[in-house]
């Protein structure tokens, strides 16, 4: 039953190449690659619409979207996040000379457990910095009670949650900035891109600035700043990409129930991505598995599946407090984070993308199941 062809955690979403090439003339009669051109901005605002935000800056990639909204903030001292993200998150914080603090998770969602925050917030905590975890969204109400509490900032890294809804709103619509990947992994991509959703209207400008080197004018540089800008190449490509993302999400409904009616059955497997529709960005499909329960551990099975050219993720491994630069922070102790250090040992995320076939969805379940 091995596949002939290997199958992959996840394939971008591709558009069209003619249709990529049509606007592509546009572009090269225009003679603007980059600097807010007409492509870039016509984008922001099929994304604002798509998004249904009021405020939206586009980035180079989500990274620098993060590192440069944590900067338009002017945040100091503290940041409460969690371990159990990719590196990028932190890492915005440390390129912006902040200190992470970190705390425990959900066992449920794997987001930033509301109710282990306000006992490590200190006098140098100025935010909170929250990640929706494999489209899991957080518990946005009880942070957002936290900070106003404590006058903290509140930033979602919603690099999974492209589209999502809770509670009928957009999903950039709380707290007061998330940032939103568009690397080629994710459900909508411009190859490498990004952007920021924010309710202060002030920001507008200063963000601005800061992705084009502080330059006002041509004749005077107000702020230190770096090159983040989204090029017209970029544009070009979202714009095309986005036109497909409905049609993605469907399919990819289809291929999650799949999974869930194949992996129903087997003890020790939990499915961790279960939100469907509007609620759901159909990023990830990630389970965890309970080695007692399961008889095997998640490293066996993710070394199994590669015996069959199926390709997963320990999605995310390692834990962010685990590395070496952090060793000195008394909240990256494993002991303050049992569910994050039990979880990062568990889960693993599967082949998900439209182009999926269910027979090979069929094919890896089995895998999972005869593996027992």
């Amino acid at each position: 039953m091995i596949e002939d062809e290997s199958i992959y955690i996840t394939r971008p979403l591709l558009p069209n190449l003619n249709d990529v090439y049509d606007k592509l003339k546009d572009v090269w009669e225009s003679k603007w690659l980059t600097n807010s051109g007409p492509q870039e901005d016509y984008l922001k605002e099929e994304l604002k619409q798509y998004l249904q935000v009021e405020n939206l800056s586009l980035f180079n990639n989500g990274t620098s979207a993060l590192l440069l909204g944590l900067r338009a903030l002017k945040l100091t001292g503290e940041v409460i996040t969690t371990p159990f993200t990719f590196p990028a998150t932190v890492q915005a914080l440390d390129w912006n000379n902040l200190t992470p603090i970190f705390c425990d998770i959900d066992p449920a969602t794997l987001t930033l457990d509301a109710a282990k925050i306000e006992p490590l917030i200190t006098e140098k905590t100025t935010a909170i910095l929250g990640v929706h975890t494999f489209g899991n969204p957080c518990d946005v109400e009880q942070i957002q009670l936290i900070a106003n509490k404590y006058n903290l900032k509140v930033i979602y890294d919603g690099a999974h949650t492209f589209g999502t809804k809770l509670n009928n709103i957009p999903i950039g619509n709380y707290g007061d900035m998330t940032m939103f990947s568009f690397h080629a992994t994710k459900l909508f991509n411009t190859v490498e891109g990004g952007a920021l959703t924010f309710r202060d209207n002030s920001l507008v400008g200063r963000l601005s600035l800061l992705k084009n080197f502080g330059i006002a004018n041509p004749e005077e540089v107000v702020l230190s700043g770096l090159n983040a800008k989204l090029n017209e190449i970029q544009a070009v490509i979202g714009l095309e990409v986005l036109k497909l993302v409905e049609t993605e999400r469907k399919k990819r409904h289809k291929i999650k129930r799949a999974y869930e009616s194949c992996l129903k059955d087997v003890p020790g497997i939990n499915v961790l991505t279960k939100l469907e529709d509007e609620c759901s960005s159909y990023q990830y499909f990630v389970i965890q598995i309970d080695e007692e329960l399961y008889g095997k551990s998640r490293d066996w099975l993710h070394e199994k599946l590669k015996e069959y050219n199926v390709f997963t993720r320990k999605y995310f491994f390692p834990l962010c407090s685990d590395f070496e630069w952090y060793q000195h922070l008394e909240s990256a102790c494993k002991e303050n984070l049992p569910i994050a250090n039990k979880t990062v040992t568990q889960v693993l995320a599967l082949p998900y993308y439209g182009e999926l076939q269910l027979e090979s969805v069929e094919k890896i379940c089995k895998v999972i199941r005869d593996s027992i």
